[in-house]
């Protein structure tokens, strides 16, 4: 294996098919040097993710789960014949908890054939004449074509991100961006103004909380220039090893903390405040029937 900062590490430029997600974009944002080993040179993880391996591989079985309820319920399934298929406590909570307090507010009320679960949404970044692809997949949108569309994201984790958090994230930015960029295909064929979008954040845990990101003008022009800058820094970068964060907290749930020889404990699924995802989104796996898009 080779050593982070040894001789024979050498620098690698990202594969010919990789498409930026809001996953991505938030490995760089909270460590360039985890892009580095996770997207560019492809390094195996040598740590656990947590310090409580079991319990974190069963909150990542019941957030895969409860995904796949809330599509199936958003596409109409008997919501009983999906009880019948939880056998775990935590899963059957948050289950009841989506039955008994769904997102507010909606233009459609669930199920309704405007609602579009797990959609992929992608778009072209122009950066130094070079072109890439952002992408995401959104749990679900929700739409009155011609007057809003609504981006929900479920939520699984047991700490609750302040709303400051959610705000910085890449998530809210990208997600919302998107919407605009590549939701034609949703609002009647015209490209929908930002203030028709609104992003959505609901919490299992919290008896189905949330909290509400509208979206504006201003705010739409701030993230076209942010974030094809920073994909462009991202692209430009050509150091051997690539900055490591200066806020260790960002370690704790790093698979890489001991390859880059930083003394942090693990933390603990509890302490999540986002749900843990896998790697970038697999290009080969989406569903091309499900993904809209705008060309170059």
């Amino acid at each position: 294996m080779m050593m982070p900062g040894s001789a024979t590490e050498r620098t690698a430029g990202l594969p010919d098919t990789f498409q930026f997600s809001q996953t991505s974009l938030q490995d760089y944002d909270d460590c360039p040097r985890r892009f580095q080993l996770r997207y560019v040179l492809m390094q195996p993880w040598p740590s656990l993710i947590t310090g409580s391996p079991l319990e974190f591989e069963q909150y990542l079985q019941d957030t895969a789960d409860f995904h796949r309820l809330a599509r199936q319920y958003a596409q109409g399934i008997d919501p009983a014949r999906l009880a019948a298929t939880i056998h775990d406590e935590p899963l059957r909570h948050w289950w009841q908890t989506l039955l008994d307090h769904p997102p507010p507010d909606l233009p459609r009320t669930l199920p309704h054939p405007q609602i579009r679960p797990e959609l992929v949404l992608t778009a072209p970044v122009l950066v130094a004449q070079a072109g890439y692809r952002l992408v995401a997949r959104l749990d679900l949108l929700v739409t009155e074509p011609g007057r809003r569309l609504v981006v929900i994201d479920w939520k699984a984790v047991q700490k609750r991100p302040s709303r400051t958090n959610l705000a910085r994230r890449l998530q809210t930015r990208v997600y919302r961006y998107l919407a605009v960029e590549a939701g034609a295909a949703f609002n009647n064929g015209q490209r929908p103004q930002p203030e028709q979008v609104e992003m959505v954040y609901w919490f299992a845990a919290h008896t189905g909380a949330t909290e509400r990101f509208p979206y504006d003008s201003t705010q739409h022009a701030a993230d076209r220039a942010f974030l094809p800058g920073l994909i462009g820094e991202i692209t430009a970068r050509e150091e051997l090893i690539w900055p490591l964060t200066p806020n260790q907290k960002h370690c704790r749930f790093c698979n890489y903390r001991s390859l880059c020889e930083r003394d942090v404990e693990p933390g603990f699924p509890e302490e999540l405040d986002d749900d843990a995802e896998p790697l970038d989104l697999d290009p080969l796996r989406l569903d091309l029937e499900q993904i809209a898009e705008v060309e170059f």
